[in-house]
């Protein structure tokens, strides 16, 4: 018994189940309230003439169902991003927003909502300006035709700082009635407006996550440093565009819909490492899962935790900022430990 629950299949199924059952519960959990047994008859009976009522069918399909699956990918999308850069900078205190991508999504949305009225167009010039972010941030640290990974992050720095210059000018000019209050709402990061008509962001998303999957064993190569990973005949610049230009789609697609919702790219995977260790083979595939479970939990309980419902930034900042508290603790603000 004990060989079959150590079993690559069986933590294969464990991992992709534990995300779906997390959806499933959203289902049944909300302000609005509904029966299992109406849950259960909408589900089976969805489409035909059965007995649930219209609200219940809107509640379910038009409202929890879009939000509980797009939790899942963007949960999946940062928190994998957030392995594969601390994988590839060797630093266990980098996130998925590290290259400016944030901050970057932030100033494309808060520009599209002064100056274009918000609505889709803060998706597309989120996502536009996040990829510029990354691209910027990726440039500026090839100071000496390479891109040694100090370099990397401080190009990050400088780029999310001017990003978000940029964004405080934004809100200085924006009308404080209307569009000031939009801006702040997008930065505190949200699942609330999402419906199907946001699933395309999942096309960039999965082809980020992808990337990451397909590049696991890479980032563990890459982790011992850019010589080991030329000794072993890795082509350093080639795996780390890659790996960087996966996790960029990935943030940036899950970003402009969501809005900044911070410390899941960092504290995921932790968590991971805590259960497989730093083997990227598998801590890639467990923190997708991971992410993917704790953002649709998060969301479930930003809707239910008071009677307006609360940013899931707020309380994904809750549980991340004692948990880095922990992790400066345990490291002595080092790298790998």
């Amino acid at each position: 018994m004990k060989s079959f629950y150590k079993s690559v299949w069986f933590q294969r199924a464990v991992l992709i189940l534990a995300p779906v059952m997390a959806i499933c519960l959203t289902m049944f959990v909300g302000r609005y309230s509904i029966s299992v047994a109406e849950v259960l008859q909408t589900i089976f009976h969805h489409g035909s003439s059965g007995d649930a009522s219209r609200e219940v069918n809107t509640v379910l399909w038009q409202l929890r169902l879009p939000r509980a699956v797009a939790g899942a990918f963007v949960g999946a999308a940062l928190a994998v991003s957030g392995a594969a850069f601390q994988g590839v900078f060797r630093n266990p205190l980098v996130n998925s927003g590290i290259l400016g991508v944030s901050n970057g999504a932030g100033f494309g949305a808060a520009l599209a909502i002064v100056y274009f009225g918000g609505g889709y167009y803060s998706y597309g010039f989120a996502f536009a300006f996040g990829i510029l972010a990354v691209t910027l941030s990726y440039f500026s640290g090839r100071v000496y035709g390479s891109t040694p990974t100090v370099t990397l992050i401080l190009g990050g720095v400088v780029v999310s700082s001017f990003f978000a210059a940029l964004t405080s000018v934004l809100k200085y000019i924006a009308d404080p009635y209307t569009q000031l209050p939009a801006i702040t709402f997008w930065f505190m990061g949200s699942l609330a407006s999402i419906n199907y008509n946001h699933f395309i962001a999942f096309v960039p998303m999965a082809i980020g996550i992808t990337l990451l999957y397909l590049s696991r064993w890479k980032i563990n190569v890459l982790s011992m440093g850019e010589k080991e990973a030329l000794a072993l005949g890795v082509d350093t610049r080639l795996y780390k565009l890659l790996i960087i230009g996966g996790a960029t789609l990935a943030t940036a697609a899950g970003v402009c819909i969501s809005g900044v919702i911070g410390w899941i790219g960092l504290v995921i995977p932790h968590i991971g490492r805590m259960i497989v260790g730093n083997d990227n083979t598998k801590l890639i595939p467990v923190s997708m899962s991971l992410g993917a479970c704790f953002l649709v939990l998060m969301d479930m309980l930003s809707r239910i935790i008071s009677s307006s419902e609360i940013p899931i930034g707020i309380l994904t900042s809750l549980v991340g900022t004692p948990f880095f508290v922990y992790l400066l603790k345990k490291t002595k603000g080092g790298g790998w430990r």
